[in-house]
């Protein structure tokens, strides 16, 4: 988004560091997780129909695309903390119709669709190394 914006922004905290104009984030490029075993990693990720740009099973590092973005898995080399981390939030056309392609996968969701007092409807997916997904979509649309 190019321009100033004079709407009040949300959550702003004062006592937050300033940041000078032109250096604000402005996207997600790609998330990457850690894996113990890329071949399993990208057979699960492969079955929910993420589709795979760069590396494949035997590779130190795969990357698929999120739309315009990646999701990328490394492999764990003994630097890389062992404990899995927070959530990735994923957009999908219809929640019920990918929960529904995850079950048919042999996959294991930890609930069924539901709506959330927060506007989306949504379920969460643990994937080999107990990374936790959330497949989402804004009630309504």
């Amino acid at each position: 988004m190019t321009g100033s914006c004079n709407q009040p922004r949300a959550n702003h905290d004062s006592d937050a560091p300033s940041v000078q104009a032109g250096a604000g984030v402005e996207a997600i490029s790609a998330v990457t997780l850690v894996t113990a075993d890329m071949a399993r990693a990208v057979r699960f990720y492969e079955a929910l129909g993420f589709v795979r740009k760069c590396g494949g099973p035997q590779a130190p590092f795969t990357s698929f695309a999120v739309g315009g973005n990646y999701l990328n898995l490394a492999t764990k080399t003994r630097a890389t903390p062992s404990s899995p981390w927070g959530r990735v939030i994923f957009y999908v056309s219809d929640v019920d119709a990918f929960y529904d392609r995850a079950a048919e996968a042999g996959l294991s969701p930890q609930f069924p669709p539901r709506n959330a007092e927060w506007g989306e409807r949504y379920f969460h997916l643990s994937d080999p190394d107990g990374h936790e997904l959330s497949f989402a979509r804004p009630l309504g649309r």
